[in-house]
Order: structure tokens, then C-alpha cells, then sequence
């Protein structure tokens, strides 16, 4: 029986390759922990890597372009006092990551286009209201400064990082472990994978579920969801005699899969990782050597497998290169950062090139700027991503603070009335003198902080002076 031509795709030729010994990171001490998280975060600036680290938890922050052997008393970011578990890179800020550890908390930092002289101890600020590690982060794909963190407690807790308050928390809908959690496009819905092997669909701002399906993968082993653009979930799983499988569903009729595809019968959790702009997903196996990736489509069978990249050595995490840190000139239309015991290394996906830019691949993309503020979408409005054209490339715009502005007690006012006393009026102006004497000690720690960062660049300067002096006289 003849079968019919082979689909008509653009991404039918993609192919990876592992970057050239000269672009991979040399002896980085990768995390062994156990964790089913990636273990590395990428963004067209800078690759963070959590690493070994005694008496706590530590990750390293690499400019993208520092490639070669890090020296090994490289600076880390380290204010955990529990290993780290899980990093991300703010969609908004290029400069800001956020961290999750075994100790409960969840920190944001501030990275310096500079490389520091000592380590970084002090995060911007530290989110506190896990009761057992918190092992899941994700930003908003929206609403400036809106983070969730999922933890042991199984609860999910999203976050005004701009205030250092939580908005919401999600505490009864987990029975068990949370697996995963992902926002939707415009970050209005959240699907979840937990460990009582349910499928979940929630409205966060409700505080409802607003789907759910039970066993979309048999086996019991962890699972995977991430939804894609056209609003299906697409899983990853084990069936019941622990093969791996992958599944289509769409969250409107749980009751059957739009697809679902038995694998093989490896044991390390699939990571998805999906690219919307091309609607092609690449799943990465804990301690496997390849990288499969499929296209999913509205034609049967919805989910259509492209290609394997293969490798002589199995993977320990792996980052995903956002869309606008991409070389749109080469045909790259995807980028991982591959961890190695020692070493992480590039691969990149390529589509055969026909010409130096090429529309069809590269439609207009999510860019830097949020769509909403944090009380915008907690008031209940949606908006999509703010999208730009990667025709000329993509130049990452100038580094910008990110400021914590901390609601206080100082900043709540008496009741005014006819009734109020001499006394209340005194305690007014008492007030008044408070906020004033805080506003002027924030003012001189600014100052200070400002004077201790312009010290640090004049010795890295003077470092590097030295360090030409030096090769000079040899």
C-alpha cells in the first residue's frame, strides 16, 4: 500500500549542532543535586548555571560572550542557606533572575553588566511565604514583576516582586507534589502537573480549577504540561508499563487525547520545551544524550515528529535560549545551553538557509517590555505580549534597576474626623518625622550602594591593568 507524499513543512530539514570547542564553558561545577528542574537559565545577555557549593546554595552568572575555562574563584550568587533548585530569568529585565532553594525562600537578584570583583550576597529581595522548599519558578509572560514559586508545601504563591508582596496563594489545590507549572500566552490561565497524577487547568485570580483530568498519563511517574499557542496542553509522561509517552489535549474536552504517542522506555523526565512562534517542542530527557523535537499542527496527527539530535554524552540540565537572543542571520531558530558534568555546552537548531533572513521563520516575537502592571492583571485585566520584529537582530536595551518599593506601616494615615484628639495630631507629626528620617536613611544607603558599585569597577579596571601589565613584562 504506497503512502502518501511527505508532509509539506518548513521545519522538516532542522537540524542541531553542538557548538565549537571555543564557545563552551569550561570547568563549572554543575549542581548534583537531585532535582528534576533544568538546572540552567539562559537570556540574550548573560547563562546562569547552579553549581556546587558548600554550607548553602549557589548559582554562577556567566556574561554570554565569556566563554573558555572559568576561573575557578569566579564570583557566584549565593544567599541561600539550602542548595538552589530551581533559576529564571525575568522576560522584562535581562539584568534580574530569580532563585528558589530548599530553604523556603525565593530570592531576586539584580546582575551587574560588569563582572564583579566578590560574590553576591544580597539579593533585592527575598520572598517569604513557603513553609517547605520551593522547587518551581515562573515570571509572568505579561504583567511587569509578577513571579510564581511552587514548594513542597503544595502550594503556589505568586508574587509582586516590585513590592515584595505576595499577591495570591493557591493552597488547597494540590494534594501532593507539584510536578509543574506553566502560564498560558497571556498569562491569564496556569495548567499544573502534581504527583496524584492529575492534569489541572486554573484560573489564578479566581482561585479556581477550571479543568482537570485525571491520569493523562498512567504510569506514576512525574509529568509534564506546558500550553502551547494555540491554548492545547501538550504532556509528557509514562504509561503504565513505564514507556514514556507524549500527549495532545484540549483543555475544552479532557475526556479523549487530541493525540498521544507511546516513546521508549527510558527512565529520566521528559522536559518540554516549547517554541511558540514556531509551534515546535523539544523534549530533553534527564541523562539523555538526544534532543527530540516535533511540530504540532491542526492537521492530523497533530503532533508530527521532526527530527533527533544525538550526542555521545548524557545531559544534566539544559537552558533554552529565548527567541530575540537567537542569530536570525545563520537560520537559527532555536539554542541549549547543555550541562555536562564539567562543562556546558551550545546547541544549535538550524533550518537550511536560503537567504540571509527569512520572514516565514522568524515571525514578530514576545520583546522586553510588559504589557500589563502587577495590579493591572491582578484587577483581572489580560493583555498579550508586547512582540518586535527580529529582521535586524536584536540589541538587548540598556541594563534597568529593578526597585523594591515596600509598602510600610509608616505609610498608614490616622483617621481623620471631628473627634480626633491633641494626642492623635501629636502622633501624626511623629509620623511625619518617621517617614522623613527613613526617607533620608534609604537616600544615604542609595548613595552608599552607588559609591561601593563605581570602588568595585575601578578595581576590576585596575585588575585588568594589571593583568596587561603583567602579560606585558612576560
Amino acid at each position: 500500500m504506497s503512502r502518501r507524499v511527505v508532509r509539506q513543512s518548513k521545519f522538516r530539514h532542522v537540524f542541531g549542532q553542538a557548538g565549537k570547542a571555543e564557545q563552551t564553558y569550561e570547568d563549572i561545577r554543575v549542581s548534583k543535586v537531585t532535582w528534576d528542574s533544568s538546572f540552567c537559565a539562559v537570556n540574550p545577555k548573560f547563562l546562569a548555571i547552579i553549581v556546587e557549593a558548600g554550607g548553602g546554595g549557589a548559582f554562577i552568572v556567566l556574561p554570554l560572550a565569556k566563554t573558555g575555562r572559568v576561573d575557578k574563584n569566579h564570583p557566584t550568587v549565593n544567599g541561600h542557606t539550602g542548595p538552589v533548585l530551581d533559576i529564571d530569568w525575568c522576560p522584562h529585565n535581562d539584568s534580574v533572575i530569580a532563585s528558589a532553594s530548599e530553604d523556603t525562600t525565593v530570592m531576586v537578584w539584580q546582575i551587574p553588566d560588569y563582572t564583579p570583583v566578590r560574590n553576591i550576597t544580597e539579593p533585592i529581595v527575598t520572598l517569604e511565604g513557603h513553609s517547605k522548599r520551593v522547587g518551581i519558578l515562573s515570571w509572568h509572560p505579561t504583567a511587569r514583576n509578577v513571579l510564581l514559586s511552587a514548594g513542597g508545601d503544595n502550594v503556589i504563591i505568586i508574587w509582586n516582586v516590585g513590592t515584595g508582596e505576595m499577591l495570591l496563594s493557591l493552597d488547597d489545590m494540590h494534594p501532593d507534589v507539584i510536578h509543574s507549572v506553566c502560564w498560558n500566552t497571556n498569562g491569564s490561565l496556569l495548567c499544573t502537573t502534581c504527583k496524584d497524577k492529575t492534569l489541572r487547568v486554573i484560573d489564578p485570580r479566581k482561585g479556581q480549577v477550571v479543568a482537570e483530568r485525571f491520569a493523562a498519563h498512567e504510569g506514576m511517574r512525574p509529568m509534564r504540561a506546558v500550553f502551547t499557542r494555540q491554548g492545547h496542553i501538550f504532556t509528557t509522561g509514562f504509561t503504565r508499563m513505564s514507556q514514556r509517552e507524549l500527549g495532545l489535549w484540549d483543555p475544552n474536552n479532557f475526556e479523549e487525547p487530541v493525540a498521544l504517542q507511546e516513546m521508549d522506555t527510558s527512565n529520566g523526565v521528559l522536559l518540554p520545551f516549547y517554541d511558540p512562534d514556531s509551534s515546535i517542542v523539544y523534549l530533553c530527557g534527564k541523562g539523555d544524550s538526544s534532543i527530540r523535537y516535533f511540530e504540532i499542527t491542526d492537521e492530523p496527527p497533530f503532533v508530527h515528529y521532526l527530527n533527533t539530535f544525538s550526542s555521545k554524552e548524557p545531559q544534566r540540565g539544559m537552558g533554552f535560549m529565548p527567541k530575540r537572543g537567537l542569530d536570525v542571520s545563520k537560520c537559527e531558530i532555536a539554542r541549549f545551553y547543555k550541562l555536562h558534568e564539567r562543562k556546558c555546552e551550545p546547541i544549535i537548531m538550524t533550518v537550511p538557509p536560503k537567504d540571509l533572513f527569512q520572514d516565514d521563520l522568524y515571525p514578530d516575537t514576545p520583546g522586553p517590555e510588559p504589557a500589563l502592571e502587577a495590579d493591572e492583571w491582578l484587577s483581572g485585566q489580560d493583555a498579550d505580549p508586547i512582540l518586535i520584529s527580529l529582521r535586524d537582530g536584536y540589541v538587548p536595551p540598556k541594563s534597568r534597576e529593578l526597585r523594591v518599593t515596600k509598602r510600610n506601616i509608616l505609610d498608614v494615615r490616622p483617621p481623620t474626623g471631628p473627634r480626633r484628639s491633641q494626642s492623635a495630631s501629636d502622633g501624626s507629626f511623629s509620623q511625619q518625622q518617621q517617614q522623613q528620617t527613613l526617607e533620608t536613611l534609604l537616600e544615604e544607603i542609595k548613595s552608599l550602594r552607588e559609591r561601593v558599585q563605581a570602588q568595585e569597577e575601578r578595581i576590576t579596571a585596575l585588575e585588568n591593568m594589571l593583568c596587561e601589565f603583567v602579560d606585558g613584562t612576560d
